[in-house]
């Protein structure tokens, strides 16, 4: 990282810049007048990303901007129509090798082998011994490990960063584990096996490598359908292994707590919560999402000295900062 480079989270109207960013999207467009041609452009680093315009563009311009690659920028940061942008004057392609990638791509705060590691543990208290083989059919999966400590948990709404998912799982899988003994009559061991499994399909849904991006998967499969699928091919290994049939009913249970966990249809589910497991990890996973979005929202809004945030579209409201005192 050069030594005058100012995360995106820190930019502020009038600064000057020249610096690394890495390039999330491009788009050569022309102007309304048609008169001439500009590159719109999103540029990021670990802290956020930021909209970024050049005018009077060409196609060798244009063709020089890797998507996904990085970008040395000389310019400013401008306020335009209440939002920061960059304005780029010239720019060059930088090699990943001259950069330091921890800069640019968002990391969970949190030690990954610790969470990992207390996920497990929080999953050893799952008593029916065929939930306890299917659990250890994917923990036992190298890939599938190495995938869920890194993926994220979404692209941008909630945990939008690598260890993302581990991070979200291991919270919604603490506040099961809290709430339980106040709800004796859940199935506590289907509880616990959903919450690992609930999100699970975001493994082969998301990429996390220099951006984060739909995989062709993802986008035509989805992460609910996804999961639901992998819950049937361990069973099928886990049956294989013991030569005994893995139980239809606990199969169902889970992939219906899996197809049902967002709630709504609008939201993906492919259906509706119909017990009170699903019920139970729906408001939970939800709880932890929208404990995410509204810390998020305070942390990084513009205006620091504002009472409130911006509008935020996904929870279509104005968050007020200081609910944390009542001085």
């Amino acid at each position: 990282m050069d030594a005058e480079h100012i995360f995106v989270d820190k930019l502020t109207a009038g600064q000057k810049l020249d610096q690394v960013f890495l390039v999330r999207q491009k788009e050569l467009r022309t102007t309304r007048a048609g008169s001439s041609r500009y590159i719109q452009c999103t540029l990021a680093d670990r802290t956020g990303s930021m909209s970024a315009r050049m005018w009077q563009a060409t196609e060798a311009m244009y063709a020089s901007i890797s998507d996904g690659g990085f970008l040395q920028v000389k310019g400013r940061c401008e306020d335009y129509k209440g939002a920061l942008q960059i304005i780029i004057e010239a720019c060059r392609p930088i090699p990943p090798d001259k950069v330091d990638i921890a800069d640019y791509l968002p990391v969970t705060e949190h030690d990954v082998e610790k969470m990992w590691s207390e996920l497990l543990d929080i999953l050893r208290g799952v008593k029916d011994k065929h939930l306890r083989m299917l659990i250890k059919k994917f923990v036992e999966d190298r890939e599938f490990v190495e995938g869920f400590k890194k993926a994220p948990a979404a692209m941008s709404m909630h945990n939008p960063f690598i260890g993302g998912l581990l991070e979200h799982t291991l919270q919604v899988a603490r506040s099961a584990k809290a709430l339980l003994p106040l709800y004796p009559k859940l199935n506590r061991d289907l509880v616990l096996a959903s919450v690992f499994f609930h999100d699970m399909g975001k493994i082969a849904e998301l990429t996390a490598d220099l951006t984060m991006s739909y995989t062709d998967k993802g986008q035509l499969v989805g992460h609910i359908t996804i999961a639901a699928i992998w819950l049937a091919e361990k069973a099928a290994a886990v049956a294989e292994h013991t030569g005994e049939t893995f139980p239809e009913k606990t199969l169902n249970l889970l992939q219906h707590v899996v197809l049902s966990h967002h709630g709504v249809h609008e939201f993906g589910s492919p259906k509706l919560p119909a017990i009170p497991e699903a019920f139970f990890i729906h408001y939970l996973d939800n709880l932890d999402a929208k404990m995410y979005m509204t810390a998020h929202a305070i942390e990084s809004d513009a205006d620091p000295k504002a009472n409130f945030t911006a509008y935020n579209r996904q929870l279509e409201t104005y968050i007020y900062k200081h609910s944390g005192t009542l001085d």
